[in-house]
Formats: C-alpha cells, structure tokens, sequence
C-alpha cells in the first residue's frame, strides 16, 4: 500500500539531513510502527507520505501512485491534538468531510457514526477547551477516520498523554482499528507502545534517518496490553529494539 523508495530529505539550505535513502514498505491493512533517536527523520517521513513536504530525491508510492502533494485518501493525526478550539467536537469531526466537499446529507450521516465510533456520544456540542487530553486525541482520530482514508498516519499521538490516559487509548486505538481496518503507520518513542500496537517496527538510524532494521511483532493478536508486557517474547523484542536504538544514540536514554 506504501512504497517509500529511497527518499532523502535536507532542510536549511542543505545544511541539515533528516533522511538520507531511506526506503520501506507498508502492506495493506498493516499497522507499523515507526522508531528511532530524537531527530531521526521520523515527522519527516510521515510528512513525505502524506505529501506536505516534497523529497529532495527518491519517491513514496501509495498504491502504486506517487505522491506529490496531499491526497484525499491519506489523513494525518498529529501530536498536539491539531482541533479548531472555536469548533464544537461534531464541527471538528465534520471539518475533514466539510474540506473535502462532501453533502451536507452524508455529512450528517458519517460525523455521530465516527463520534460513537471514538466514544463521544453526548459530547457532539462541547468545545476543545471542555475535554480533556485523552478526549481532544479521540476527537483527532474520529475526524481522520471520518474521511474514510486508505492509509493513516499518526504523529506521536499520546504522546503528550498522561501514562495511564497514553495506555488507555492504546487499547481504544487497537479496538478501533479492529472494527476499521486501514493501513496504519504509527510514529512513537516509545518500544513499549510500537510492540503492543505494530506488526511490525521499524527502527531508524540517527540522523541522517534511514531503516536500520524491520522487526517483526509476532505476538498474537487481540493483544491485552496487560498480558502483552508480562510475555517473554515481549520482553525478547523490547531488549532487542533497545539494544538497536542504544547503538544509535550511544548509550543515551530514548524514552
């Protein structure tokens, strides 16, 4: 569904290397989760697939068509929440459609199904400043996923959460990708998070960004996150993709 196919990226002025022949793929349906040290290229990446930036060199294929600007069936859910604190939670959940030119009619037929969908029926008229941080995020993913994209990209998500609130929607995310299956690349500093959520990991170099290696989750899915840390097999790839991102950043802790 994804084909990132040597791609490099330099920011002022050529000064700066963020990505440098980074290449991966990302089948369909497939959640991945990248990783990688602080400055490694990970933002960059997401911003190339979804075509807000251009590549100096290399391309990104999403099925089999080249990206060159923003597409209608890619959506973004940033970090820092990224909701109109003006618009009420049906208004930002609509924005996407609204953008896109949809009729009013499925506009009102698709916005209470993704708000239930998210677990924010009775909160369609509260505003930003009303919710808390866990609640803003839902309103994120619900407007993202209301457009129906073929391929989400999430941007360090929770990572401005709270521990408990972060593993709260861990479990909501998984369950809501069950129930609406999409290709899913996930960016996080966390190898806890990017095992209970990927089938696979990527791992990233230090800057200039490239794959160091592609890991494979093979713990069974549904995964109680719960259960999931106390398996050996987690604890194997957690030591692992340590031991990758240590290398990198010498011995600096990552998360």
């Amino acid at each position: 569904m994804v084909v990132v196919e040597r791609v490099s990226k330099r920011f002022q002025g050529g000064q700066t290397a963020a990505l440098e022949d980074c290449s991966v793929e990302v089948r369909a349906n497939e959640l991945v989760c990248i990783i990688g040290p602080s400055g490694a290229g990970k933002t960059t990446l997401l911003r190339i697939m979804d075509g807000l930036i251009r590549p100096d060199s290399g391309r990104v294929l999403i099925a089999g068509t080249e990206v060159t600007g923003p597409r209608r069936d890619v959506a973004m859910v940033f970090q820092h929440f990224g909701l109109f604190p003006w618009k009420t939670v049906y208004e930002n959940v609509a924005y996407g459609l609204r953008l896109q030119g949809r009729p009013d009619r499925e506009v009102r037929e698709v916005v209470p199904r993704y708000i239930d969908l998210v677990g924010l029926r009775g909160f369609e008229t509260s505003y930003p400043y009303q919710l808390s941080g866990g609640m803003q995020q839902r309103v994120g993913l619900a407007r993202a996923l209301a457009v129906s994209p073929a391929v989400l990209l999430m941007d360090e998500p929770f990572g401005s959460l709270d521990a408990q609130t972060r593993e709260l929607m861990q479990e909501e995310l998984l369950r809501i990708w069950r129930a609406q299956r999409t290709t899913l690349v996930f960016v996080t500093h966390s190898i806890d998070e990017a095992l209970i959520l990927g089938d696979r990991v990527v791992v990233m170099t230090n800057r200039p960004g490239r794959v160091r290696e592609v890991v494979t989750v093979d713990i069974p899915r549904p995964r109680d996150p719960e259960v999931v840390r106390g398996m050996p097999r987690f604890v194997e790839l957690r030591r692992h993709i340590w031991q990758q991102l240590r290398s990198e950043v010498g011995g600096r802790e990552t998360q």
